[in-house]
């Protein structure tokens, strides 16, 4: 089976426990208007047969030290779920574990649930807490993000929630208390943490003609982050 892959990441430190191999898939299912990799929408023609994915992870296996392994991301990883599960064949009998960074926003197909159940830890980006702005500001299925996020806490799988904070848009603490009242449903995850909205990506929109819906909005204040993840820290 093959794959479109965007590209890797050698010795990631911060998309899931100890150093990390990162793959990004092309492909996802949403439009955020705060996404900094627009470039990983489409196919890129870069198709990799799952055998030969493996054995470029498994070469960075010295590396994966206290609990460290894979991560694929994207675009949405789980687009590619059947690949996945086949990629983690090989993965498994060498020992080698994998986490998933996801937006959450695919059906619960089989080879979506087996994916999941496979990995390590599910690294979960949680958009935007309530339909409205769900459907806004990511152009996706609200109602399908929930199923999702209800099967991980079904399942206790290990979760880590992530969210951008975009000055003007969920930067409240307002809408702190929305996101914290919503994972409230769920398993308590290991963590929760904020994430600053930036302006590096910017010129991808530029050079790939695309709107970018954010232009004009300035990065997220740290300072002011700092005090929005402190809110939230209080209230989970």
């Amino acid at each position: 089976m093959k794959a479109d892959i965007h590209s890797f990441e050698s010795l990631a430190a911060l998309d899931g426990d100890g150093i990390r191999y990162a793959v990004f898939f092309t492909g996802c299912p949403l439009r955020c208007v705060c996404c900094h990799n627009p470039d990983t929408w489409h196919v890129s023609g870069r198709e990799i047969e799952s055998k030969a994915l493996y054995e470029k992870l498994r070469r960075y296996k010295p590396y994966f030290k206290n609990g460290g392994g894979v991560t694929f991301s994207g675009g949405e990883p789980l687009l590619n779920a059947a690949y996945i599960n086949e990629v983690n064949e090989y993965l498994k009998a060498d020992g080698i574990n994998y986490v998933l960074d996801t937006s959450g926003s695919v059906p619960l197909i089989d080879d979506v649930k087996t994916a999941i159940d496979g990995a390590s830890l599910i690294i979960l980006d949680i958009k935007f807490p309530n339909r409205e702005m769900y459907e806004k500001y990511a152009h996706g299925d609200f109602n399908r993000f929930l199923s999702f996020a209800q099967y991980l806490s079904d399942t206790q799988k290990r979760v880590w929630y992530r969210t951008v904070i975009i000055p003007e848009v969920n930067d409240s603490m307002d809408m702190i208390k929305q996101y914290a009242e919503l994972v409230s449903r769920w398993e308590k995850p290991e963590k929760y943490e904020l994430l600053a909205f930036h302006t590096m990506g910017f010129y991808k929109y530029d050079s790939l003609g695309i709107e970018n819906p954010l232009k004009g909005i300035p990065p997220m204040d740290k300072g002011k982050l700092a005090e929005l993840q402190a809110k939230l820290d209080e209230i989970i």
